[in-house]
Order: structure tokens, then C-alpha cells, then sequence
């Protein structure tokens, strides 16, 4: 017992998706010696469900990835796992026995009903009753505190992640740009296999006339469309794309390695998404978007202030379109001026 409230506080001292899965796994092979462990996260799409191992113990001992930033090369449809999948169906834990007597067991962790992670264990043993009730209740200890944690970071209107988790997820970002330039290089260091010119992409979405809608419609109205925004966001983007709302109609997404035309088709096929909806007592929407490309040696005001400048040119332009920073300087649509440190700073 005393080994078990151990293990939760250390758990409930953790702020961190990636360091709570660290404390989960040395909680789950401390208490339970399981042969095998598997802690996924879950990322319901459009048209299928994807798990990403984030963290376990296999034959190679442990191992830890980024909670943030899943890795398309690991990651699976859940459809190809058949007690994964009953799992997610039945929304319990659900039992597989093997014929050595070891037994595979599959938890989901739930929020309002939906699968945000799977706890996948094999066992050698079969449980005590009182070591089965300890393993259900530390699983629904944890899934509690990533809820929590959830709650402090997503926007409370859209469910989206917020202004404030923002500074964090694009340094952890931007580290993966320093890893891509590195990669090009050599290639032996890549973390995933990159398309060609596959780079991180910023993109600054802002409603058009949102608030002529808040003044003729009233504020109750304009959070609605808010919050339909952010539906048709999630299933324009994939799933492993970070998205924000970043304070009022402006929304800002982080596009995992691509090229910058896939870029471009990703954030065309959202704005076309929310022309073609129809949004309750409002009707149509539009949205103008400005995007460039994550640097290694960028700051986030550097990358936020690039893809503003893109919008602002969307803007200017009508509204209702798409815009690349480095497009717009390299068709000489932008300018670049001089700065007073001697450096050239484009704008």
C-alpha cells in the first residue's frame, strides 16, 4: 500500500503529459512486474482512430517519446489491433489469454466517453483480487490527472489548446526544426522520415468580419460559430497538427514535417471547409490565413510575426485566402527592410 501512495504522489507531482507517462510506466513495472507494457495515446480522427506508443517497457527495457509530438512512422490505425479495439468499443477493460498462461490486458482511459489513451498490459500471473482493484484504481488515478491536466490546457469555449500552452508546444517544435536541419545534413540523426522538403509550418487563422457577427447577432451567437470553427478545424487538419486558439477569432496551427505545397493544400482544404459550412443563424463564414515555415533559430514572436504578415496581406487582398510568407517575399509582394543590428529582417 504504502508502495502505491508512493507512486501517486510522484505522478501527481508531474505538470507534464510526457513526464506523467514516465511516472506511470516506473509505477506500473514497480507494483505489477507486467512482461510487456504499452501506454498509447489516442488520436480520434474523421475516419479513423490512430495510437501512438508514448511510453512502455518491451524487449529492449523501457522507452519515453514525446507525448506532444507523436511520430507518424509509429503510430498505427487502431483497427489493427483487435483487443485494443474491443476495448475502445466496450469502453472497458477488456482480457486476452494466451495459451502459456500469461494474459494481455487492455484499459481505456476515458474522457466524456471517449478513448484518450489505452493502458496495454501482459502479465506472467494471474492477478489477487486485491492487486486487480490496486492496477484499476492507479489507471483511473492517472487518467483523472491527464484530464486535469487537459483542463489547464485547452481553451475552455473551443476545447482546443490555449494562448498559454502555446510558448511550450512551439519550443518543442522548434527543437524539431533544429533536429530536421540536422537531419538534411545528416541524415542518420532524423527522428522520422521527412517528404522532400518536408519543414514545421505556423499558420495564423483569423475569422473574416467576426465582429460584425458579435454585432449583429450578440456575443452568445459568436461563440457558437467559435466553437463550430474549431469542429471543422480538427477534421481539416491531421491528427498529429497542433491547434490553438490563440485569443478572440484568431486561431493558430502547427503543421507537423511537410512540404510547403502540401502546406498550402492542408490549410486551402480548411479554409474551403469553413466557406462550405453553414454556421446556425450566421450562414456562411470565412476565414484568411498567413503561414511560414518554422526555423531553427526562430523565437516564437519571430515565426508568429512572419505568418501575421501573411495574413495581413490576405487581408488586404479580400479576404478569404491563403497566404505564404516566403511566397509573398520571393514574388516580391513583401519587402524586406533593415533592422538596426545590421541583420536583414524580412517582413
Amino acid at each position: 500500500m504504502l508502495d502505491l501512495i508512493n507512486h501517486v504522489v510522484r505522478i501527481s507531482a508531474r505538470r507534464d503529459r510526457t513526464e506523467i507517462n514516465a511516472a506511470m510506466v516506473d509505477a506500473l513495472m514497480d507494483l505489477f512486474a507486467p512482461q510487456k507494457l504499452t501506454i498509447y495515446r489516442c488520436y480520434a480522427g474523421k475516419r479513423k482512430t490512430v495510437i501512438f506508443p508514448c511510453a512502455g517497457y518491451g524487449p529492449q527495457g523501457k522507452f519515453l517519446r514525446n507525448a506532444y509530438l507523436p511520430e507518424q512512422r509509429l503510430c498505427k490505425p487502431l483497427d489493427r489491433d483487435p483487443l485494443l479495439k474491443r476495448s475502445q468499443k466496450e469502453l472497458s477493460a477488456v482480457i486476452e489469454c494466451h495459451e502459456d498462461g500469461s494474459h494481455r490486458i487492455a484499459f481505456p482511459v476515458l474522457r466524456r466517453d471517449e478513448t484518450i489513451y489505452f493502458i496495454d498490459l501482459e502479465l506472467s500471473d494471474e492477478f489477487s483480487p486485491d492487486k486487480r482493484i490496486a492496477l484499476t484504481g492507479l489507471i483511473e488515478y492517472f487518467g483523472n490527472h491527464i484530464t486535469l491536466l487537459d483542463y489547464g490546457e485547452t481553451d475552455t469555449l473551443t476545447g482546443l489548446l490555449s494562448r498559454k500552452t502555446f510558448d511550450k508546444h512551439l519550443f518543442e517544435l522548434l527543437g524539431q526544426a533544429s533536429t530536421d536541419d540536422t537531419a538534411s545534413q545528416n541524415p542518420q540523426f532524423a527522428r522520422r522520415t521527412l517528404s522532400p522538403n518536408g519543414n514545421h509550418w505556423l499558420a495564423v487563422c483569423d475569422v473574416d468580419h467576426f465582429k460584425q457577427i458579435n454585432d449583429n447577432f450578440g456575443h452568445l451567437i459568436g461563440d457558437e460559430v467559435l466553437i463550430m470553427l474549431s469542429q471543422v478545424m480538427r477534421h481539416s487538419f491531421r491528427f498529429d497538427d497542433q491547434l490553438f486558439r490563440f485569443g478572440g477569432e484568431e486561431f493558430v496551427a502547427l503543421l507537423q514535417p511537410t512540404s510547403r505545397e502540401r502546406a498550402l493544400a492542408t490549410l486551402e482544404r480548411f479554409r474551403s471547409d469553413v466557406e462550405a459550412t453553414t454556421f446556425s443563424r450566421v450562414g456562411h463564414v470565412t476565414v484568411s490565413i498567413g503561414f511560414s515555415q518554422l526555423l531553427s533559430n526562430d523565437t516564437p514572436t519571430d515565426v508568429i510575426d512572419r505568418a501575421d504578415e501573411a495574413l495581413y496581406y490576405a487581408k488586404r487582398s479580400g479576404r478569404n485566402r491563403v497566404e505564404n510568407y516566403e511566397q509573398l517575399i520571393a514574388d516580391q509582394k513583401l519587402t524586406a527592410r533593415e533592422i538596426a543590428k545590421g541583420e536583414v529582417e524580412l517582413f
